[in-house]
């Protein structure tokens, strides 16, 4: 969808800060959120873009990083009904109104360790082919210019532009149409080149290119 999280090619944002020696996690919060999204077990834990996307433009500016998957993760938990707007409202008045009311604890040892064991176990991108690719290394292709009202890959400064395969990767997932808990369709996923100038125009740095990875039906021959 077209929305403010889609900030390429868009001015009057400022630069974007370079901490040194920044840490993985700036508050300790941060740090329990990862571990419930990579440690609880629901219909669809990995899915937070979508609902990253569909923020209010004002909440998603003056959010941080962890912020918005916490956002993300409530809407989850909503979806799969592990919590209710309610029980989460009565819990926030409780916590605003005893701020010193000691936090519930848990040690789970195996639980922590078969978390650790999937986030280290390798996740294979490519999937089984279900026709010939379209288009081969060196084709010029044109992205396709349209809106879709959902989630896609597909930046909006990139519409509607032309440029030259350069890399193939096999089948991958293909996320736009995947539903909510549902296994996602694949196609083949390309590297595509792009001149800055065709995506800039003259505001465009010299002799530069942008490289972007394009699923399949992003493309149309130019």
């Amino acid at each position: 969808m077209d929305g403010i999280h889609d900030l390429g090619g868009m001015h009057g944002f400022g630069l974007v800060p370079r901490e040194a020696d920044e840490p993985v996690f700036h508050e300790a919060w941060e740090g329990r959120l990862y571990a419930m999204r990579v440690s609880t077990r629901l219909a669809d834990p990995g899915n937070l873009r979508p609902h990253i996307e569909r923020m209010e433009p004002g909440q998603y500016l003056n959010s941080s990083y962890y912020e918005k998957w916490l956002h993300a993760w409530t809407q989850i938990l909503f979806e799969n009904g592990a919590l209710t707007e309610e029980e989460l409202q009565t819990r926030e008045a409780d916590l605003a109104a005893h701020p010193d009311t000691d936090l519930p604890r848990r040690e789970d040892p195996a639980q922590a360790r078969q978390a650790l064991e999937r986030l280290r176990l390798p996740q294979p991108l490519q999937r089984e082919a279900t026709s010939q690719p379209r288009f081969q290394i060196g084709d010029s292709v044109r992205t396709r210019h349209f809106h879709p009202p959902g989630h896609t890959r597909l930046p909006r400064y990139a519409r509607g532009k032309q440029g030259a395969v350069t890399g193939y990767y096999g089948f991958q997932d293909f996320p736009d149409e995947a539903p909510t808990g549902s296994t996602p369709p694949v196609q083949p996923l390309y590297a595509v080149r792009f001149a800055a100038g065709e995506l800039w125009g003259e505001s465009a740095e010299a002799n530069s290119a942008v490289h972007l990875d394009m699923w399949e039906s992003y493309l149309e021959p130019a």
